[in-house]
């Protein structure tokens, strides 16, 4: 699996409080969708530990020998390092909230500086365009309705992508049936 994998979990949405007798809230499928990480903190950590070390041990005879400014050069690289996995690491806090009950879509996309979007959509209307790559597998999911489309799972891999198009369409088409009262 590539890295830019994303993990995807049904998840219960706390932040919105529904009645679980009312058919018309009952929810038929709620995900979010997070960015994949390998690497926890910890680990992180670790490889950085690893790595300065490394790096300290290859910088050390050139300072006995002298040429002092390649250890600072070598500490250089130890700080770009770190500044590259904490842009990753705060990269990784975006995600995207799908919900579908039988009679609203809301999808929620909440950027890694914690600024949220919302639409809602009435099932009955949104259709779910992909664009999918003989070779390579689901490239582009897009909710489309009236005019309106939103790309969703963008940073989904086309596996996930495709898992992701399935369990969507499947609960898209639950909902057009309506509510189930009995």
């Amino acid at each position: 699996m590539s890295d830019s994998t994303i993990h995807i979990d049904v998840v219960p949405l706390d932040a919105i409080h529904m009645d679980a007798n009312d058919p018309v809230e009952r929810r038929i499928f709620a995900t979010r969708l997070v960015p994949h990480r390998s690497l926890t903190r910890r680990n992180f950590h670790l490889l950085l530990m690893v790595f300065a070390g490394a790096s300290f041990f290859s910088g050390l005879p050139f300072v006995v020998c002298g040429a002092w400014p390649v250890a600072g050069f070598m500490g250089l690289d130890i700080l770009l390092f770190y500044l590259a996995f904490r842009a990753n690491f705060r990269a990784a806090r975006a995600y995207e909230d799908v919900q579908v009950t039988p009679l609203e879509l809301q999808i929620a996309k909440v950027s890694p500086r914690g600024v949220r979007a919302e639409w809602r959509f009435h099932p009955s209307w949104v259709r779910l365009h992909k664009e999918e790559h003989e070779e390579f597998g689901v490239q582009r999911l897009e909710l489309v309705s009236r005019g309106q489309s939103i790309e969703v799972g963008k940073f989904l891999g086309p596996d996930e992508k495709a898992k992701f198009a399935a369990s969507l369409s499947q609960a898209l088409a639950e909902a057009r049936r309506g509510p189930r009262y009995s």
